[in-house]
């Protein structure tokens, strides 16, 4: 069994992986210490509302405590600085960390994270709902048993209104790095590896304030198989959707993510030459990956090929997708600057 420590309690640490990790504690008692969750977040405000939670001053605060033996560590911190904050863990002693999307939002960080996860043989699991969906393993039935016969399209919706967090916070950099990662995997899943072919961003407005390249993203990418890919994400649109359409040589398939964690139910319908169906069934997808990645490290050491690696793989696509659009520009403008650039007058 498991202790559990959260390195930042913003919307991903407090808002998503707490709620779960304690609801997944009574239900799988196998994989989870009864001692307390540890969390650390600079900021007095974020001290959580849960009894079974306990706010420390610092990662090193927190070993005093802790056997990284025995802990995983959830690292839910804006990507920025994200190879910093890991070497600081492993310096530590924490080897098995799960880490928030995307891994990070700079190449040449990324480029220093994988090397140091691969020289200190860190266990590392990216936080990737959407792979652990339900919608998505029926998915990936249709495409391998050919009900529909071969898969020819991928289209994939993600629309969400994101404007109080795109205007107070700059942890997400650009549109490419908020919605997109999660269905970026599993069109790789789907489909196998790919190159970006077309690729763009629209700023964010509202009033006389501007963020550049936060109002939405959309990339084209095609897969060596054969298969074409478009995703689009609006980050100002009035409502959200999550639709995911395959469309194989006999048929289409239609999913719907859950929309939130409100309601953790999704939708998948059928149409073909022979069959024609709509079911809508649980997916608790957050619940399903924390579940799944604690019992694999339980199970035994992950090196960095069992999934590491192919995150990397989606992260170096989101940075070809930036340099097609030109939103790489952006990550190269120092912090002072893009202040700046969200006030236009």
């Amino acid at each position: 069994m498991f202790r559990t420590l959260v390195v930042g309690l913003g919307r991903a640490g407090a808002g998503l992986h707490l709620p779960v990790l304690l609801r997944l504690r009574r239900e799988s008692g196998h994989l989870f210490a009864g001692a307390p969750l540890l969390a650390v977040d600079p900021r007095a405000s974020a001290a959580p509302e849960f009894p079974e939670v306990r706010l420390v001053a610092s990662p090193a605060a927190a070993r005093q405590v802790l056997d990284p033996a025995r802990t995983v560590v959830h690292l839910c911190t804006p990507p920025r600085r994200r190879a910093e904050l890991v070497a600081e863990l492993a310096e530590l002693g924490f080897r098995r960390l799960i880490i928030e999307k995307p891994l990070t939002a700079h190449p040449a960080d990324l480029t220093a994270l994988a090397e140091l996860v691969h020289g200190r043989r860190l266990e590392v699991s990216v936080v990737a709902p959407w792979l652990a969906s339900s919608l998505t393993d029926r998915l990936a039935r249709l495409v391998h048993d050919g009900e529909l016969g071969e898969l020819r399209r991928i289209t994939v919706r993600q629309h969400k209104p994101r404007f109080r967090r795109s205007l107070l916070t700059d942890g997400h950099p650009t549109a490419f790095d908020v919605e997109i990662p999660h269905s970026l995997g599993v069109a790789l899943r789907l489909a196998g590896d790919a190159e970006v072919v077309q690729a763009g961003s629209r700023d964010l407005r509202v009033g006389e304030r501007l963020r550049p390249a936060l109002g939405g993203a959309r990339l084209v990418l095609a897969h060596h198989g054969g298969v074409r890919t478009e995703i689009v994400s609006d980050l100002t649109s009035p409502v959200r959707e999550r639709r995911i359409t395959l469309r194989f040589t006999h048929g289409t398939a239609v999913g719907h993510f859950p929309g939130s964690a409100d309601d953790e139910y999704a939708q998948l319908r059928l149409s073909g030459r022979r069959v024609e169906s709509r079911e809508v069934f649980p997916d608790d997808s957050l619940g399903n990956y924390l579940r799944q990645t604690y019992a694999r490290f339980l199970a035994g050491p992950v090196p960095p090929s069992a999934g590491f690696d192919t995150h990397v793989r989606a992260v170096r696509l989101l940075g070809d997708a930036k340099r097609l659009s030109g939103t790489d520009l952006l990550l190269h403008e120092p912090e002072s600057r893009q202040r700046e650039l969200s006030h236009v007058h």
